[in-house]
């Protein structure tokens, strides 16, 4: 297949293109990505390497779907832009259908942490790309647990208010240990993320100190809620020193 090239930071110029919207977690996403080529893995619709190719936030992207009636939704809303020149729809699981180096960049959105780490250790040696932009609907401490092993770094990440709060982080390949979580307790970080400890905005406090609420009552020795008790008490004096 043929790909024309798009300079990054100008909008695709076809007039039939339609500008999509993203919702806030996307939108997050979006602000986190910008390459050359980008793999969205699971994309559903297609709308998060739309709008990458809309703003310029990418050169070109792989869209990646494994079920077959997403995959034709991506593939109706890609024709519809006029994008089919710069956006490449492939049927396949994880990163299964991408070739080595091929991306510089993927995102994985809208899915369980433990289902996400499992799509990263599933992939294949020299597949992943240097840079994941990750959104789990739930704690990504596996995620950053994944991250830790296998040689990324977390440098950024947010937390956005919506349906329930959605963690977005973007992960690059770097070599050494990862200095976000320096001088934080581990469990801790983990947990709740050690950029977002050390901002201490208002919708991790609040989630912190619901935690401890609700993992109070339920806590002994021994028992897994006693482990993330602790870990939420010393989130709290983090960010309440």
């Amino acid at each position: 297949m043929t790909i024309k090239s798009v300079p990054i930071n100008t909008v695709t110029p076809e007039p039939v293109q339609r500008f999509w919207r993203l919702d806030e977690r996307l939108e997050a996403v979006l602000a986190l990505v910008h390459t050359g080529i980008h793999a969205d893995i699971g994309s559903d619709h297609a709308k998060l390497p739309l709008r990458l190719i809309q703003s310029g936030r990418a050169r070109r992207c792989i869209v990646v779907e494994l079920n077959p009636g997403p995959l034709a939704l991506a593939r109706r809303n890609v024709a519809r832009a006029g994008l089919t020149d710069h956006i490449e729809i492939r049927a396949g699981d994880g990163f299964a259908p991408l070739h080595p180096a091929e991306a510089d960049s993927a995102s994985i959105t809208g899915m369980g942490a433990g289902t996400i780490a499992g799509i990263l250790r599933r992939a294949q040696v020299g597949v992943l790309p240097p840079t994941l932009v990750l959104q789990p609907n739930d704690n990504p401490a596996p995620i950053r647990v994944w991250a830790q092993e296998s040689g990324y770094h977390l440098t950024d990440e947010r937390l956005i208010d919506g349906y329930w709060p959605y963690p977005v982080l973007r992960l690059v390949r770097q070599s050494g240990p990862d200095p976000a979580y320096s001088g934080l307790p581990l469990a801790a970080a983990l947990r709740y993320g050690p950029h977002l400890l050390r901002e201490a905005g208002p919708l991790l406090a609040a989630r912190i100190r619901a935690d401890v609420l609700r993992l109070t009552p339920l806590a002994a020795p021994g028992r897994t809620a006693q482990l993330e008790l602790n870990a939420a008490q010393d989130a709290l004096k983090v960010i309440e020193p």
